[in-house]
């Protein structure tokens, strides 16, 4: 489903803009990969690209965002700088972190991403609490994916934030595959379930229309920053590799995945190819820089 020119245009132009500038960047890190150009690893949010462009436009600059190891499109939703991410990738001048955190640690105020599994959810549990005592109205959005249910923290985070009333956002970006592993031969019941145990809110979310996933999730969001803890979680594809190019799933498999990108690129192509060429003239110029210096101050 494609976001309709309704009410808002301009926006619906914006949310297009987000989605086809984070597909263009997970493309490139991929081709830079493949031409030996980077280091490391890296893990892209092909497919799943969205999710935070929805979850973002409900989100205000008292918010905080707390993100995983595939998180190029949170950072790039929330704060549109390809250069600073593609720059921290590279470990090129300009990086967000000085070129040390890499693709999957990144810190930049009101903004925190980790590598670690599960990791995320009591962090944010703890900045929700200071959220709910000194910011009253703010609240914590984290990401995690259907992987990060096997992680003992990521309960005890929730446990907390139901008796604890905290302004929690819990993203779960459920692609149905944690690294090589099909969510249903590692996982027994629902993300819903678990919620429930909890006595948490839960929502489930199929589309990729960012307007109308927003106007769903408003009112919730809403009474998340009253205290009411809620689990959002989106069934997506994911259309990439786990890791650069470890994928173990047969071609056909993949290829039979749904993916909004086609029908969108056809529908705005100027769009796309606006994106695409800002994406080429990135990756030019944070290649031709020098190497980043790490300084304390």
């Amino acid at each position: 489903m494609l976001p309709a020119l309704v009410d808002a245009p301009d926006q619906v132009r914006a949310d297009r803009a987000a989605m086809l500038l984070i597909r263009h960047f997970e493309t490139a890190l991929l081709d830079l990969f493949a031409r030996g150009e980077l280091s490391g690893t890296t893990h892209t949010c092909l497919g799943q690209e969205h999710v935070p462009v929805a979850v973002s436009g409900l989100l205000g600059p008292d918010d905080h965002v707390l993100s995983n190891h595939r998180g190029h499109g949170h950072y790039l939703a929330r704060f549109d700088d390809p250069e600073g991410l593609l720059a921290e990738i590279m470990g090129r001048a300009g990086a967000v972190c000085h070129g040390v955190g890499g693709s999957q640690h990144i810190h930049r105020p009101g903004y925190l991403s980790t590598g670690v599994q599960g990791e995320s959810l009591p962090v944010a549990a703890g900045l929700a609490l200071h959220l709910r005592r000194h910011r009253p109205g703010a609240l914590a959005c984290v990401y995690i994916g259907d992987g990060s249910w096997g992680e003992g923290a990521v309960y005890e985070a929730l446990n907390l934030a139901a008796l604890w009333h905290l302004p929690l956002l819990v993203v779960v970006e459920h692609n149905g595959i944690a690294q090589s592993t099909p969510t249903g031969q590692a996982m027994a019941g629902t993300v819903a379930g678990r919620a429930a145990a909890f006595g948490l809110a839960h929502t489930r979310i199929t589309g990729t229309d960012p307007a109308a996933i927003r106007a769903g999730l408003a009112p919730l969001v809403a009474r998340v920053r009253a205290g009411e803890p809620l689990i959002a979680e989106f069934h997506v594809p994911r259309l990439g590799p786990h890791s650069k190019g470890d994928d173990t799933r047969p071609a056909e498999q993949v290829a039979a995945l749904p993916d909004w990108y086609p029908a969108l690129a056809a529908a705005a192509p100027e769009l796309d190819r606006a994106q695409r060429d800002r994406v080429a003239r990135v990756v030019a110029d944070v290649s031709a820089r020098p190497p980043a210096e790490w300084t304390d101050r």
